[in-house]
């Protein structure tokens, strides 16, 4: 505080603070808390606005979430350029064919000049010019390609595969190739995986392990073997990230696990046919007289009660009350084994689909209705549309209903001398008219969800 009188000090006569020896560091640090604490305050604020009244408000705060992923995407990218910057061009890493004409292409939607597309993609103007000229070329030596043929497949079929997997990224091999049997082109996962080129660099990703419980991990009077629909259901709880992580700088190093920062999502799945039978949304950790309200209302909806019902060992399940709960509507419990992987196998398996190829797909909105809209579309994606492996390629909505695979109705045959009664990639089925079938493939979406997929080939003219 100035004494009386005076305005100001001259900056020569004022005191000099001497800033610590380690002052680099600390700046650092600060940064770290400072980025973190400004997401904590936004996402708080976020909450508020997401449940506003005034749909402009939610508008308003919908467009400004998406312009901050934006913002993070073009940072991502920046940094991942820098480093490819860094190495000398003659060795940086060459694009495959494929990649070069998916360069072309973008080119041509962006409005690119030569310039412009040899400085995104780190290459030279010459270059660029050079795959230009060069589109007409065919070939296996050719330098833009398409596609490339695949054993005795057309070229066309190796398109159809390399265009579904380039729309949706997260399928692998296995359900790509299941996919397309539900639509009547049989490939084998070994022939799909050559055909995309990309080996599987995460298996617990691109392949779905079996979704049993391994018999030397789970008590033997606890196995309950589902033998149809209804008789067994999983439940458990997990939690769904709002923010995208729930990691901060500061102990305890994560941010409270309850709403604006996540949601808490108990899901209930049929053991028989891996159907989905419904879902709950809660702010923060439910309670066990919420679980069972929302286990009544699945019963209800569904119009069936399980005689088994297989949960963890929570605090919601292992209590009186929902013990009590069960005893009144003829169910019996089972509980998974305490810190034993794979005790609990099916339910958990569904919960890691339902992130990988739901909420981790969106951004997950911090209004209830709009998350609990999108999940249905999943689940109803999930139930209809998406083959699953331990079913051999079927849907839950067809075991679940008995109806008749899509995938064991008769087949295209795109191979022209391919004899029709040679066997094919499982299931084997007949051929649908003459080998030698042309078609052309259609991906539509479920509810015009980008990342809900649903695959159909119809022959061509």
């Amino acid at each position: 505080m100035l004494p009386p009188g005076v305005k100001h000090v001259p900056l020569s006569l004022a005191p000099r603070i001497p800033l610590p020896t380690s002052w680099p560091s600390q700046v650092r640090l600060a940064l770290v808390h400072v980025i973190s604490l400004a997401q904590f305050s936004v996402t708080h604020a976020r909450g508020w606005t997401a449940n506003s009244l005034d749909a402009r408000v939610r508008l308003t705060a919908e467009r400004d979430r998406l312009q901050q992923e934006v913002t993070l995407l073009h940072e991502e990218i920046r940094i991942k350029d820098a480093r490819i910057a860094q190495i000398e061009p003659r060795h940086r890493p060459h694009y495959a064919p494929s990649d070069r004409f998916a360069i072309l292409l973008l080119r041509s939607a962006r409005g690119w000049s030569l310039a412009q597309t040899a400085r995104t993609f780190a290459v030279t103007a010459a270059t660029i010019a050079s795959w230009n000229q060069r589109l007409r070329e065919n070939g296996v030596a050719a330098l833009v390609q398409i596609s490339e043929p695949v054993n005795k497949f057309p070229d066309f079929v190796r398109q159809a595969v390399q265009r579904l997997k380039s729309l949706c990224p997260s399928l692998g091999k296995v359900k790509i190739a299941e996919i397309l049997g539900r639509a009547g082109l049989h490939l084998a996962a070994s022939t799909v995986g050559r055909i995309v080129k990309e080996p599987p660099t995460d298996p617990a990703f691109h392949h779905e392990p079996p979704e049993t419980s391994s018999p030397d991990k789970v008590e033997k009077q606890r196995i309950v073997t589902a033998d149809r629909p209804n008789h067994v259901w999983h439940v458990d709880l997990t939690t769904v990230p709002i923010v995208g992580g729930f990691w901060t700088p500061w102990t305890p190093n994560a941010f409270l696990q309850s709403w604006p920062f996540s949601w808490w999502a108990v899901v209930v799945l049929d053991h028989f046919s891996r159907r989905a039978m419904g879902f709950c949304l809660f702010r923060s950790p439910p309670t066990s007289a919420a679980v069972q309200a929302f286990l009544d209302r699945t019963i209800l909806q569904q119009g069936a009660t399980p005689r088994y019902l297989i949960s963890d060992k929570g605090v919601q399940f292992w209590c009186s009350g929902y013990k009590h709960w069960c005893r009144l509507r003829d169910i019996m419990p089972r509980f998974g084994a305490v810190g034993q992987h794979g005790s609990i196998a099916v339910v958990e398996r569904f919960i890691r689909t339902l992130k990988d190829e739901g909420t981790r797909r969106i951004l997950v909105p911090q209004r209830r209705q709009d998350l609990r809209g999108r999940l249905t579309w999943f689940l109803e994606w999930y139930n209809e549309f998406r083959p699953h492996m331990t079913l051999g390629g079927k849907t839950p909505n067809e075991v679940y209903h008995a109806r008749a695979p899509a995938n064991e109705q008769a087949r295209l045959e795109p191979r022209r001398r391919w004899p029709a009664n040679a066997p094919c990639a499982k299931p084997c089925v007949a051929v649908d008219g003459k080998t030698g079938a042309v078609f052309h493939l259609e991906l539509t979406h479920h509810a015009d969800q980008d990342h809900l997929p649903i695959v159909t080939l119809r022959r061509a003219a």
